[in-house]
């Protein structure tokens, strides 16, 4: 039988089982090719639900191609702190306010840094002269400390 249900769609004869077909999946530049894929294939809605025997090797091919993007952004990551000599600590407080551990996690690839993370370091790593207004703005910034008083008596602003 070359055809059955889709289970999405629920088309009554939509799926069309297909072989040898390749797939490159796509992730920050870097691609990877997965070839001699077989599965079914919905006419009607575009679902696909790929052979048992090519599930495995699809969803392997997928899972190394965002470890060597994580190990790439880690790395890019290392090289900006380094280039601005600042210590992971040290970034860390200034930049992200994460935990201490944090940018190591970032830098290993373990962990993907926050996006805005990831665009500020490469601001810095382009204009590098503005780290010392970053450490400027940062003085004052850390609002952990904030307290706030209340008045007991109500006060008013007169002019003079």
């Amino acid at each position: 039988m070359n055809t059955q249900q889709c289970f999405s769609c629920g088309a009554r004869e939509g799926m069309r089982h297909f072989e040898g077909r390749s797939e490159t999946m796509s992730v920050n530049g870097m691609q990877r090719r997965v070839d001699d894929l077989s599965g079914w294939e919905c006419q009607m809605c575009g679902e696909v639900e790929l052979d048992d025997c090519c599930s495995d090797r699809h969803s392997q091919a997928g899972d190394e191609l965002v470890m060597a993007a994580r190990r790439m952004i880690g790395e890019e990551m290392k090289r900006i702190r380094r280039k601005l000599h600042l210590t992971q600590k040290e970034t860390v407080q200034l930049l992200s306010g994460g935990g201490h551990n944090a940018f190591s996690r970032y830098e290993r690839g373990e962990v993907l840094p926050p996006k805005t993370l990831v665009l500020l370091m490469r601001l810095l790593d382009r204009y590098p002269y503005l780290l010392a207004e970053a450490k400027s703005l940062g003085e004052g910034a850390d609002l952990r400390g904030f307290t706030h008083t209340v008045h007991k008596e109500h006060e008013t602003v007169t002019n003079m």
